[in-house]
């Protein structure tokens, strides 16, 4: 036995190198093999959390849009007897279709706490469809500032006389479909006197930069028929480009509505002074719409909501600014309280008109 023992000889020293280097590199491809399943398991989890949420989200958004929705048909029945109207700190009652400026609203069938519903009439909205050539001009020269060049005013309105008439005759300065199909990628004028979105004013011939800076759909719509704007309901983009209005008589305007609304053109000129109020009034109205872009998102940071008081007022005061620039949104038509809406645009990134309370200093 012993002699047996004796005969056994270690492994040379190379060869127990090899064996060292083959367990050690069987330890690494394990590892790297665990590693691998706990990243995949890890992956798994989270896309799985993150695909919860967001159906969740989802979900309440589409709710959300489903009561704004029902609002708009309640906005439309008789109101209840003996309901108690809203009052403002002076004792008037606020009309409760001018609610629908884009203020973040408390609906009769409450969404969720953390979801944020805006709607925006579009009587407050410039309607480009219904635009006469001459307010056309005011908003261009406008938009050039002081010292344009009425040249170049005037080959805008020929661009846009072009895209819009029903022939392809050229007219002088304008722009049909020779230069558009030089253009990458090319196209062809539109010919046809409505537009089919806001957006489309891009495609015109100098239009796209004039308005490089501006939210077009926040400032124009294209449904409805009337061509005034609501002063209660306007958004700041479309006050902003009206003529006779700067930068502080649109924010004097805003936090005037924030507390009582405007009735009456003279409660207007008592903000607007009476040179600028000429320029101004031709453009306002008191109308409302059937026509709303309705928007619907996740709060954060502090929730819109929260601004809203016991009894459903909107508290300015007590609202930081939205953070949320995107939110889901559809172009809606409501015309009674016993059809549903029509939705004509839909899309869920949608950006925000400028939410932001009135900028006033103290």
């Amino acid at each position: 036995m012993s002699a047996q023992l004796s005969s056994v000889r270690p492994l040379p020293a190379r060869q127990r190198g090899a064996v060292m280097i083959m367990v050690l590199w069987t330890a690494v491809v394990m590892t790297i093999l665990v590693t691998v399943l706990a990243a995949n398991v890890r992956l798994s989890a989270t896309t799985a959390f993150y695909n919860k949420a967001g159906n969740e989200d989802y979900a309440a958004v589409m709710a959300a849009m489903h009561k704004a929705e029902m609002e708009l048909m309640m906005e439309r029945m008789p109101v209840p007897v003996g309901q108690e109207l809203t009052l403002n700190d002076d004792g008037e009652f606020r009309i409760p279709a001018y609610r629908f400026n884009g203020q973040p609203l408390t609906l009769n069938y409450a969404a969720d706490d953390n979801m944020v519903v805006r709607i925006y009439d579009h009587a407050g909205k410039i309607n480009l469809n219904r635009i006469e050539r001459t307010r056309l001009q005011l908003i261009v020269e406008k938009k050039l500032g002081e010292g344009f060049d009425p040249r170049q005013v005037q080959e805008l309105l020929a661009a846009w006389d072009d895209w819009t008439d029903l022939n392809t005759l050229l007219t002088p300065g304008g722009a049909e479909d020779d230069y558009y199909e030089s253009l990458d990628p090319p196209y062809t004028a539109r010919n046809v006197p409505e537009l089919d979105s806001v957006e489309e004013i891009r495609l015109i011939r100098g239009f796209d930069e004039l308005f490089a800076d501006v939210d077009l759909e926040a400032a124009f719509t294209i449904y409805g028929t009337g061509n005034a704007v609501n002063p209660n309901l306007a958004t700041r983009e479309a006050l902003l480009l009206l003529p006779g209005l700067d930068e502080e008589l649109v924010e004097e305007i805003i936090a005037h509505r924030e507390q009582t609304d405007f009735r009456v053109m003279r409660e207007v000129g008592e903000i607007v002074p009476l040179e600028e109020m000429v320029e101004l009034s031709p453009w306002l109205g008191f109308n409302t719409s059937s026509f709303y872009s309705v928007y619907a998102y996740p709060a954060r940071a502090q929730s819109a909501s929260q601004a809203m008081t016991d009894d459903g007022n909107y508290n300015s005061a007590s609202l930081a600014d939205d953070p949320v620039q995107q939110a889901y949104m559809q172009v809606m038509e409501v015309r009674s309280a016993n059809n549903r809406a029509r939705v004509y645009q839909v899309n869920p990134y949608a950006q925000l008109p400028d939410t932001r309370r009135a900028q006033i200093d103290d």
